[in-house]
C-alpha cells in the first residue's frame, strides 16, 4: 500500500528550460540548439546540480569556449529567466494528495545557489515534509545513494513510497531503490499511474 509520494521538481511542479532564455540570443533556433547542446549539455549543468559554485563553472566552461563567454556568463546572471511558472495541475495534484492524508516530500536534482529563487517563486514548496537538494548533499539522481538519503530523511519506505520523475534514468534509479516509480509526462497520465498503484486522488 503507497502511503508516501516522493516528487521531483522541474519539468514535474516547475517548469525549467534555458530556451526561456536564450530563444531572444541568437538568430536561429538550429543555433540557439546547437548551442545548448554543444556549449552547455546537460553533463555541465550537471555539475552544477552536484555542487560545482556557477563562477567555476561557467569560468572552466568558458576557458574551453571562449567565443561564448559572454553567453556562458548568462546561464547564471539570467538563470530566473529560464525559471517558468508552475505546472497547476501537478500542483493541485500534490494538494490532493496531502488533503488525503498521504505523506510527501521531494528530491531535486537542483543547485544550492538557485534553489532559495524558486523556494521564495512557488509557496506550495513548504507543503512538502522534507526537500533533498542535490546541490546541498553533492550528490544527484540517479545515483542510488541520493534515493537512500531521501527514504533516511522522511523516514519514508521504500516499497510503500512512489517516486515521480520526468527523467528516465532517474527513474531507473528509483527502481533499484525499491521504489515503486512514475514516469512523469503530463498531470493527467500522471493523476492515472497514480490511480492504478492504487492512490486515491
Amino acid at each position: 500500500m503507497i502511503d508516501a509520494v516522493l516528487f521531483d521538481l522541474g519539468n514535474v511542479l516547475i517548469r525549467w528550460d534555458p530556451r526561456n532564455h536564450y530563444q531572444d540570443r541568437f538568430a536561429s533556433a538550429e543555433a540557439m540548439e546547437r548551442f545548448l547542446a554543444e556549449i552547455t549539455p546537460g553533463t555541465w549543468n550537471h555539475e552544477m546540480d552536484l555542487g560545482k559554485p556557477f563562477a567555476q563553472a561557467i569560468a572552466e566552461r568558458s576557458a574551453l569556449h571562449p567565443e561564448h563567454g559572454t553567453l556562458l556568463a548568462e546561464w547564471k546572471s539570467q538563470w530566473e529567466r529560464m525559471l517558468g511558472g508552475a505546472i497547476d495541475e501537478s500542483v493541485t495534484l500534490l494538494a490532493e494528495l496531502r488533503e488525503a492524508g498521504y505523506r510527501v516530500a521531494a528530491l531535486t536534482n537542483w543547485s544550492a545557489e538557485t534553489f532559495p529563487v524558486a523556494r521564495e517563486r512557488f509557496p506550495f514548496l513548504d507543503w512538502f515534509e522534507d526537500i533533498v537538494i542535490s546541490g546541498v548533499e553533492g550528490i544527484a539522481k540517479p545515483d542510488p545513494e541520493m534515493f537512500t538519503l531521501a527514504l533516511a530523511r522522511t523516514g519514508f519506505v521504500a516499497d510503500r513510497t512512489v517516486f515521480i520523475d520526468d527523467n528516465l534514468p532517474n527513474i531507473e534509479g528509483a527502481r533499484h531503490a525499491g521504489l515503486h516509480t512514475i514516469h512523469f509526462v503530463s498531470p493527467p497520465q500522471c493523476r492515472e499511474a497514480l490511480r492504478v498503484l492504487g492512490v486515491r486522488v
